[in-house]
């Protein structure tokens, strides 16, 4: 109101509204009628709570914190089938939230949307904060956009080798992230944590990755080496399971972790800068048998524990299979240098070319040390009982895979049949093209290999399968080997090979069964046979090997924290049931016997 409000007069018109006062009131009652509500309107929230994987992605992006994760299961129950899902949903407290569906544009499984439906009364206030479900009745509405969202979905490629230039050496495929790469893949990562579930070894990702992100390789490589002795390395071969789990296989493609991983590592020349807790030293010995991933990780563990570790390698190089089966296209020597020379300058002693059980009696390491670890792995490859397999031009995969990295060797067939469908077989198949390009060119040469696995169950991850597709490797998936075929001068002519109908039985047991009537010839004038390796136990003497008590896959019993049946022995790696088959199992095994061994010694008296 100004001044010629009050010159007019108008000082008065307020008090018209008192003609109302007496007058009965009219109540407008919504709705009265039906109104279209927009199809994006954000009303309350729904959840799919099966296709919901309790990340807590909703409740870290909410700017009103109106979101906390809690247990349905009163409500109702649900399944975790889902690979790395927690078993807690996005509770919505209607006080505090603001309805702008930041939460629903960052849900990795577009599991939680918006209905329609803004209405609800009541007259407890706790009742405004709810776990919402699908099965609600409400309306959908505001859902995630295909076309416009916050979420960064595709991932950063690396530059890697052509296949007609990989072919012609043994140099490394993937040439890793750039700075600026590495940097923004790290940016995708949400650190919700889901991919530790995946992980053997529950490294802690979100904060390696954040490092990364920080420009500290140092914090970064520090995060990693907590949980796992051979950062570098798993970030070139590991199976990535924790890429598996991450949020965006729903939605988009996985984070990168393993070749960020690789990237911080390989910033730093040694891991000497970084910072590593190591307790005072306890006076108790442990011997290790095996320098393999178990081993090696069960040594750096004991060592930062403050106990004296000796490893007792049979090889010339300890890094077992790393060091002597895995070609160097995919894990350089110098790598696997640089990773065991950080353990021995922890501590630990490394006593290569030493036998147990030839130049150290077991019975000797248990009389002079205060516990032993065994983690031989199966360096011995498994025979299928092949007809004709007695032929000088028949071996073993683990055997060959040495002679080309540790030995060097370089001759080769035109012609070579490989007997297998695990990563194995896949590296010795990409190791067979790759020596006969380099000696025979771009001339006749064939390499291929029989799996009794279909496409469907083959046991090589996808990765080896694509590789060996773009290096010319012929595939005969589900063909059993029946026979070796040979020439009349004596020479191979070629592997015999049935069709499989089944690997499995109904009872999922491996039984494989043939068709005997369907057989085919595979060419070849070499044959590798790549389906499995075994432990060989000839080192302990048999009075204490029959204390030793297996599982029915013939794995070493052992309790949690890997001690076996023979007291002070623990025992890790590929010999027991945690084993996967791969380095980062191995490892992570390694170091849960270290924290038993560690729990052992200092009880003994």
């Amino acid at each position: 109101m100004n001044i010629k409000d009050y010159e007019n007069g108008s000082f008065l018109k307020p008090l018209a509204s008192v003609k109302y006062l007496f007058k009965k009131p009219h109540t407008l009652r919504y709705p009265k009628e039906t109104k279209p509500v927009p199809d994006r309107y954000r009303g309350l929230h729904i959840n799919d709570v099966d296709k919901c994987i309790g990340c807590g992605n909703c409740r870290d992006i909410c700017p009103c914190a109106a979101i906390t994760m809690a247990d349905p299961s009163d409500i109702r129950p649900i399944e975790i089938d889902k690979k790395g899902a927690n078993p807690v949903r996005p509770k919505i407290d209607y006080g505090r939230c603001s309805f702008c569906a930041l939460c629903v544009e960052m849900c990795p499984t577009g599991s939680l949307k918006m209905s329609k439906d803004l209405i609800y009364t009541s007259p407890d206030a706790d009742a405004f904060v709810w776990i919402p479900l699908e099965e609600q009745g409400r309306e959908p509405g505001f859902t995630q956009s295909d076309e416009i969202t916050p979420l960064m979905l595709e991932a950063e490629e690396m530059e890697e080798l052509e296949p007609e230039v990989r072919l012609k050496s043994f140099e490394e495929i993937v040439h890793g992230f750039t700075e600026e790469q590495a940097r923004k893949e790290a940016m995708r990562c949400l650190g919700c944590g889901i991919c530790m579930q995946g992980c053997p070894a529950h490294m802690k990702i979100p904060e390696y990755i954040q490092a990364i992100f920080d420009g500290k390789h140092d914090e970064s490589t520090k995060f990693m080496l907590e949980d796992n002795v051979l950062p570098g390395i798993c970030g070139r071969i590991c199976t990535h399971r924790c890429q598996d789990d991450c949020v965006y296989q729903y939605r988009g493609d996985p984070v990168h972790i393993m070749w960020l991983k690789r990237f911080a590592t390989d910033q730093l020349e040694t891991y000497k800068d970084v910072e590593i807790a190591k307790m005072p030293s306890s006076g108790k010995k442990v011997a290790i048998i095996g320098g393999g991933p178990s081993g090696l990780s069960a040594a750096y563990h004991l060592t930062t524990m403050g106990h004296s570790v000796t490893i007792f390698e049979q090889k010339q190089r300890a890094g077992g299979a790393l060091a002597t089966g895995i070609p160097m296209y995919r894990l350089p020597i110098y790598e696997l240098d640089k990773e065991i020379g950080h353990i021995e300058d922890m501590g630990v002693e490394i006593k290569l070319n030493t036998q147990v059980g030839k130049d150290v009696q077991f019975e000797d390491l248990l009389r002079d040390y205060d516990a032993v670890y065994i983690g031989v792995g199966l360096s011995y490859g498994r025979s299928i009982n092949l007809k004709g397999e007695e032929h000088p031009n028949v071996v073993q995969a683990i055997d060959f895979l040495r002679e080309v990295k540790v030995e060097g060797r370089r001759d080769i067939t035109k012609h070579v049949v490989v007997i297998g469908g695990g990563n194995v077989a896949m590296d010795v198949a990409r190791t067979v093209a790759r020596l006969q390009e380099i000696k025979y060119g771009s001339k006749d040469t064939t390499v291929q290999t029989a799996s009794l696995e279909d496409w469907d169950i083959m046991p090589a991850s996808q990765e080896e399968i694509d590789g060996a597709l773009e290096e010319k490797v012929i595939f005969n998936p589900a063909w059993g080997p029946n026979q070796v075929i040979f020439n009349e001068d004596g020479s191979i002519k070629g592997l015999e090979v049935k069709k499989v109908k089944h690997v499995f039985d109904e009872s999922g047991r491996f039984n494989p069964a043939f068709y005997e009537d369907q057989k085919k010839l595979l060419e070849g004038d070499y044959i590798i046979e790549s389906v499995g390796q075994m432990y060989n136990f000839e080192f302990i003497p048999k009075e204490m090997l029959d204390k030793l008590e297996f599982t029915p896959r013939r794995k070493v019993m052992v309790d949690e924290y890997g001690e076996t049946t023979l007291p002070g022995v623990f025992a890790g790696g590929d010999l027991v049931e945690t084993s996967k088959g791969d380095a980062i199992s191995a490892i992570a095994n390694g170091h849960r016997a270290a924290i038993g061994i560690d729990r052992y010694l200092r009880d003994k008296k």
